[in-house]
């Protein structure tokens, strides 16, 4: 106890002391005040779209759960991954579609969303490809419309049997499609462009 009692003593000396060496603050008047630092916030990291290499997994197309997140819905059964050949007459040197919302017993024409990239031997080649198949569905009577996809451009056209949003980058088109009215016409240039750009930005 006279330890701790000891302690107090000089303890209370110590902060006489050092009061007795700094004046008095003048009455009336606030002490400054120390101005708070606020360390600089490092934004998060955006994934952007790259010409990306072809994945081998629908879940590095378009995850499921971003998928549903995307829709506001929950679409029945797993994705299903078809990959397609090389193409030399065309050009293609890769493709990948992804089906998404497929019921159970049923197959690939039942899917509610398909997600498509292809690679190109260039990037004028892949241009091509996603002009002709624009024009294509021009003279087929389709609705043509430009919608922004991240940072880059993509055209919306609307058919009578589905909706398909398609552009490139680089030496990669991407394609996204509404099958069967799926996603109400209110909502497509709100949901396809943020599909189309998922397919194309990397994981991180």
């Amino acid at each position: 106890m006279r330890g701790n009692k000891f302690f107090v003593a000089l303890g209370a000396v110590a902060l006489a002391a050092c009061s007795a060496c700094s004046p008095p603050a003048p009455q009336g008047q606030e002490p400054p005040q120390i101005p708070k630092i606020t360390p600089p916030t490092t934004p998060s990291r955006v994934p952007a779209m790259v010409d990306r290499p072809l994945p081998d997994d629908c879940e590095l197309v378009v995850p499921v759960d971003v998928m549903n997140a995307t829709l506001g819905q929950e679409l029945p059964g797993e994705p299903r991954i078809i990959i397609g050949i090389k193409e030399p007459g065309i050009g293609r040197t890769g493709k990948i579609d992804c089906y998404y919302g497929i019921p159970e017993k049923k197959n690939l024409p039942d899917a509610k969303v398909i997600v498509g990239l292809s690679t190109y031997t260039d990037e004028l080649t892949a241009r091509t490809r996603v002009t002709e198949s624009v024009e294509a569905e021009r003279q087929d009577g389709a609705k043509i419309t430009e919608v922004d996809v991240g940072k880059q451009k993509g055209t919306l056209i609307e058919g009578k049997e589905e909706q398909l949003l398609i552009g490139s980058l680089g030496k990669t088109t991407f394609v996204v499609r509404n099958r069967n009215n799926f996603i109400p016409q209110a909502k497509l240039t709100a949901v396809l462009p943020v599909l189309a750009q998922q397919a194309m930005t990397p994981p991180v």
